[in-house]
């Protein structure tokens, strides 16, 4: 019997979507976010879901208002972690930390206390950043460069793993008659010293349930994939095709068993959107109605950050119309039409195929394509899958069939209504094709990951 697919949510309170947070209904204060959280955490949890996943940024600034509003104010997602560690009792938990700024031994703390607190939940996400508006926040004057940040990433894997071996398994003695509380040749220093980082230990934190809590990574760099396939337990992929998909997720699994790992070690998660109603019809509504509130035009462009390529002379510089062509006194709102999707060169005839495939709109139906609906498609990407719950079963099939995917990341576009009707419209379709519904009793379990492999380079301290 095939084995059920991962499912993760990726939690963003303000929405995954740039324009999540204006529909009707939409949370759009983050100092409401403790609720959301807590709502999000319960539905997920109830739809069986296997972990709850916080992304981090480190910076902020007005251009995220339209890039990525969701980055604008966010809690730290170790904390968001903690907080929910009290209100679930099954699902993972995983948080990021960046290597490139954090403490390895601060971060093995702050993991093994919410892995003891959770039973075995929790879930380390390492990136190594890519905002440069971070170094300023951390005292430096720069940003490290690609070599220097994977290089301080691999230690601070190691390091961390050291760190969590810090108390061997039967360290705890807790003899009352003997006065013996521990068996202090089983507690080891990590004792590690790199070109990076430096780490004496041993951990003041008892050994974590897991011992090692799942590790996950992702990244499109050389140096990166390399990572993933050597150290990580979860590898995650944005890839927009699933023929893309298929070969990325090969060529990790090829470069982990070339690292010494059987390649089922390593699990390739990609991200996904669905726009989830109980009709096509209405999935496609709203998705309709995202694109229309995506700011695009003259009134935000003396806005600080606002993107200069989100209007609609820049879709047409990219799609080939010459400086002085007439259809550049279109207005936002004119319908596309016919002749004119025809002189469309690629970038054009992408932005119409996105549109038709989210919203059923074409040129010739009774709902026209407008160039709203292409600028906001062409300049704000996403992995969507819009319709019903058949829907997205059969997108979530297809991609297992294929081999392109050990799972998803589920992103909604705004919250709670959109992940709430994944949750109530999608997982039970999911679950009765077999696609969800996986078990074990730690995130590691759960996610069918082989026991740790054991460093125990440490001497013990006596």
């Amino acid at each position: 019997m095939t084995e059920p697919l991962i499912f993760g949510a990726m939690v963003r309170t303000l929405g995954a979507y740039p324009s999540g947070w204006r529909h009707p209904g939409a949370h759009r204060d983050p100092a409401g976010d403790a609720a959301v959280l807590r709502r999000v955490a319960l539905a997920a949890e109830a739809a069986d879901l296997d972990y709850l996943f916080f992304g981090d940024w480190l910076a902020t600034g007005p251009d995220l208002e339209f890039r990525d509003p969701y980055l604008l104010a966010r809690i730290d997602p170790v904390s968001a972690s903690l907080f929910l560690a009290g209100i679930t009792e099954r699902i993972g938990l995983i948080a990021t930390v960046n290597s490139t700024y954090a403490d390895p031994y601060a971060t093995a703390r702050a993991t093994a206390s919410l892995d003891l607190l959770t039973g075995g939940r929790a879930g380390v996400n390492l990136v190594t950043g890519a905002e440069p508006r971070a170094a300023g926040n951390h005292g430096r004057d720069a940003h490290a460069d690609n070599i220097g940040r994977y290089g301080r990433a691999e230690e601070f894997v190691r390091a961390l793993r050291l760190l969590w071996e810090s108390w061997g398994e039967d360290a705890w003695i807790a003899d009352p008659e003997a006065g013996v509380l521990i068996d202090a040749a089983q507690l080891r220093a990590a004792s590690f010293a790199g070109e990076h980082l430096r780490v004496d230990g041993p951990l003041n934190v008892a050994r974590p349930p897991q011992v090692h809590p799942p590790i996950v990574h992702a990244g499109t760099s050389e140096r990166s994939r390399a990572l993933a396939a050597a150290e990580a337990d979860l590898a995650l992929i944005a890839t927009p095709t699933l023929e893309l998909a298929v070969r990325e997720r090969a060529d990790l699994r090829r470069s982990a068993v070339a690292a010494g790992r059987g390649a089922d070690d390593l699990k390739v998660i990609v991200p996904v959107l669905p726009v989830v109603a109980e009709t096509v019809a209405d999935a496609r509504v709203i998705l309709t109605r995202l694109l229309e509130l995506v700011p695009i035009g003259s009134g935000h462009r003396e806005r600080p950050g606002y993107p200069a390529a989100r209007s609609l002379a820049a879709l047409l510089d990219a799609a080939g119309f010459a400086p002085d062509d007439s259809t550049r006194a279109a207005a936002l709102d004119d319908a596309v039409g016919p002749a004119t999707l025809e002189r469309l060169d690629s970038a054009g005839i992408a932005a119409v195929s996105v549109v038709a495939r989210w919203t059923g709109r074409t040129a010739s139906g009774r709902e026209p394509v407008r160039w709203r609906h292409l600028v906001a498609a062409h300049t704000v990407p996403a992995n969507v899958v819009v319709g019903d719950a058949a829907t997205f079963a059969d997108h979530a099939e297809a991609w297992r069939d294929a081999a392109a995917t050990d799972g998803f990341n589920v992103l909604s576009a705004f919250q709670p209504a959109q992940f709430e009707a994944f949750t109530t419209l999608a997982v039970p379709e999911l679950r009765r094709r077999g696609l969800l519904g996986r078990s074990g009793a730690t995130l590691r379990e759960r996610l069918s990951l082989p026991a740790p492999r054991l460093l125990h380079a440490a001497p013990a301290l006596v």
